[in-house]
């Protein structure tokens, strides 16, 4: 007989008045950073932040190609070059959001599958959980405590 796992993850769904001012700081830089985006085709611009654990402030912004998938997301670009030029600091929250080109309102933005899942290598490499701050509907903020609540099942060098 097939038993069931059920997963829980528990997220804090925030008023913008409820942000830390770190996380204020962060969600306007990812902010800031979604209006740079490089985003001739979708016109969907997505910004992302990371506080350090210093303090610093790294942001980035999707980028996209002529040939789709050559591409990059926020997320990953935000990462990978956090991870070039800094490549042992901490991470200590991830901020990221979006909006259309002809609208001044973000949207809610939700990571996708593979922003995930380097997230989630990042978290593993840091050993310890990277708060993520998103933005939700209707001006709200979701805080997830850990990349591990995004991606419950995630691919790690463990499974190697």
């Amino acid at each position: 007989m097939a038993s069931k796992l059920n997963v829980e993850i528990s997220v804090d769904v925030l008023e913008p008045q409820e942000l830390t001012p770190e996380e204020q700081k962060a969600m306007q830089l990812a902010q800031e950073a979604a209006n740079d985006a490089y985003a001739p085709y979708s016109n969907f611009l997505v910004g992302a932040a990371l506080l350090l654990e210093d303090g610093t402030l790294f942001k980035g912004s999707n980028q996209e190609n002529a040939a789709y998938p050559s591409g990059l997301c926020a997320e990953r670009t935000a990462l990978f070059a956090l991870s070039a030029n800094h490549p042992n600091a901490k991470i200590k929250l991830l901020a990221v959001t979006a909006r259309r080109r002809q609208e001044q309102q973000f949207l809610p933005a939700m990571p996708c599958g593979a922003c995930r899942q380097v997230m989630a290598e990042y978290e593993y490499k840091q050993h310890e959980p990277i708060p993520v701050l998103l933005q939700a509907a209707n001006g709200k903020f979701y805080r997830f405590h850990s990349v591990a609540d995004l991606l419950p099942f995630q691919f790690t060098p463990d499974n190697l």
